[in-house]
């Protein structure tokens, strides 16, 4: 247990001191040797105006929103479609569901590039909100494990009571998938926050910028200023920490309820 912790909480440590060290004291001294100004925040201001980190906040929360209600839309309609309908080919698009799963994204990276590309989305946010929203497999498989426990004496009570396909759906059936819904906003929201290759990638304009790519901007080809990348990290994981501490009994709760499924 004490290893354990020591794993997460030292590199954490490490960080912490080096973004209050002098450019000097980066580089010359040890990674737990203390600062000599415990109050230098001056690697902390140059992170926030240099780094742009309030346009990347920015940029991550309209992506991370927009693609996390997608999925969870898209996810929970699509599993309701395959458990609760019968209709041709339902066994091959199930087989397709885990092929893609087990094909490695980066053999299909050159064709998706083209695709995104031809739909005049590259270099804008609708490039990693597109591709956050079709290449989350996980989700439907989160949902229909849910949806299997949902008895479908419900959807026939409610049909016999006049009510289409949608209408259970949106009165019966997503107000039940609570549990999978803060599982899957958690495992989404967590990828989608922490992802560097799609921004990257897809989004070069430093305007476009997220709290993954711009700590990059700090490194450079005469080196890296480690002490303001620091800095940039703390102020990145400050949000997600606020987050976490907030909602830790959702997201127990979300986990637990996900792993007994």
């Amino acid at each position: 247990m004490i290893v354990a912790s020591a794993i997460v909480l030292v590199p954490l440590l490490v960080v912490l001191l080096t973004s209050l060290k002098t450019d000097k004291e980066a580089s010359t001294t040890g990674p737990l040797t203390p600062p000599g100004n415990w109050f230098n925040f001056g690697n902390y201001l140059t992170a926030f105006q240099e780094g742009r980190l309030v346009q990347a906040l920015i940029n991550t929360t309209i992506i991370l929103v927009i693609s996390t209600a997608g999925t969870v839309l898209i996810g929970s309609m699509t599993a309701y479609a395959i458990d609760r309908f019968e209709f041709r080919l339902k066994k091959l698009v199930m087989g397709l569901f885990l092929v893609a799963t087990l094909v490695p994204g980066v053999t299909t990276q050159v064709a998706t590039f083209q695709i995104v590309d031809d739909l005049g989305a590259f270099n804008t946010r609708w490039a990693a909100i597109l591709l956050y929203l079709g290449t989350d497999i996980v989700s439907i498989y989160v949902f229909l494990q849910f949806i299997r426990s949902i008895p479908v004496s419900l959807d026939e009570a409610a049909r016999l009571d006049g009510a289409n396909s949608f209408t259970i759906y949106r009165r019966i059936i997503l107000p039940m998938l609570k549990p999978a819904i803060a599982t899957v906003v958690i495992i989404k929201g967590i990828t989608v926050y922490n992802d560097f290759y799609i921004p990257f990638l897809y989004m070069p304009d430093a305007e476009l910028g997220t709290v993954s790519t711009a700590l990059f901007r700090f490194k450079g080809p005469f080196g890296a200023h480690w002490e303001t990348i620091s800095a940039g990290t703390v102020l990145v994981i400050l949000p997600t920490f606020l987050v976490f501490l907030t909602l830790q009994r959702f997201i127990y709760s979300g986990f637990a309820a996900g792993s007994t499924k």
